[in-house]
């Protein structure tokens, strides 16, 4: 099992990596920092695909040796319109080693009309698995492994995927790549930004996009809102087998804020997530042309 602290220093590097790609997130960390406050983060988002290559699934399950080495734990699930499952996962330490939950989806390939996932399957299916060995997680840079395992995706193939499940799109174009990390107002600590409102609209003087709506509320336990998601010059092959750039979107980062919730008549800090929301989280990284 691997100790709590080396797993704090795996996300750590991870955050490093998303953090210079996603600007806002850097807006957020210098915002709160002024503030004399604190920068945690309430949980981290990965996205895959619910598909066979070699007898290895490229979804949830491929996760799976990581987790229990790092002794993560399954909580809930969740069902999605648009062929999406996710799972929820929280380390039994989280709360002594302030260790992130993480929320791992996937898309369920067999669901999408046939020609659409001929496409997917034909794109992944030369993955280089031993790159994405989550095994072996815990003795490997984490920057490593969530990334994109197979070739760049034909341009043509990301558009049409794009028609039918923009998060397949996303998928073939970033694989592993974090989707996004999230700001936890709770833990911000600071009379400057009390709450989730105050917090969204600092961002977005400081000339963040967000997302329009706060999504849940004080009642359910979870109210959640996000920027918009940057968009960053990935490579695709065009129709002469050259490898071209183009402008697609990437990550957001989201904040979230936590209410007391009475279960079995108890008070209780919810610590979960909601499916609405979340679906409406999903659509935040379709590309519009």
């Amino acid at each position: 099992m691997v100790h709590p602290i080396d797993i704090t220093h795996f996300w750590n590097t991870l955050w490093r990596q998303y953090f210079t790609r996603v600007s806002y997130a850097r807006v957020y960390q210098e915002m709160i920092t002024n503030a004399q406050s604190t920068v945690a983060n309430d949980h981290i988002a990965f996205r895959s695909l619910r598909l066979n290559i070699d007898e290895v699934n490229l979804g949830i399950k491929l996760f799976e040796p990581m987790l229990r080495a790092f002794g993560y734990e399954a909580v809930d699930e969740y069902f999605f319109p648009n062929h999406l499952y996710a799972r929820y996962y929280r380390h039994p330490q989280q709360q002594e080693y302030d260790l992130p939950k993480l929320f791992i989806s996937e898309l369920i390939v067999e669901q999408l009309p046939p020609d659409i996932a001929t496409l997917i399957y034909d794109t992944v299916k030369g993955a280089n698995l031993k790159n994405i060995n989550f095994e072996m997680a815990k003795s490997i840079d984490p920057t490593q492994i969530f990334t994109r395992p197979w070739q760049p995706p034909s341009r043509s193939v990301v558009e049409k995927v794009s028609e039918i499940s923009q998060y397949g799109a996303w998928v073939l174009l970033h694989g592993y790549a974090v989707n996004h990390f999230t700001g936890y107002v709770n833990r911000q600590n600071t009379p400057q930004y009390p709450d989730i409102e105050s917090t969204a609209n600092a961002l977005a003087s400081l000339g963040v996009p967000m997302k329009a709506e706060i999504e849940g509320s004080v009642n359910v336990g979870l109210r959640q809102t996000a920027t918009q998601a940057v968009t960053e010059l990935v490579t695709v092959v065009d129709e002469t087998e050259q490898e071209i750039l183009i402008p697609w979107t990437y990550a957001y980062y989201e904040i979230a804020e936590r209410y007391m919730v009475e279960v079995e008549g108890q008070r209780i800090l919810f610590d979960g997530f909601l499916g609405n929301s979340a679906k409406q989280l999903f659509e935040m990284t379709k590309f519009h042309k």
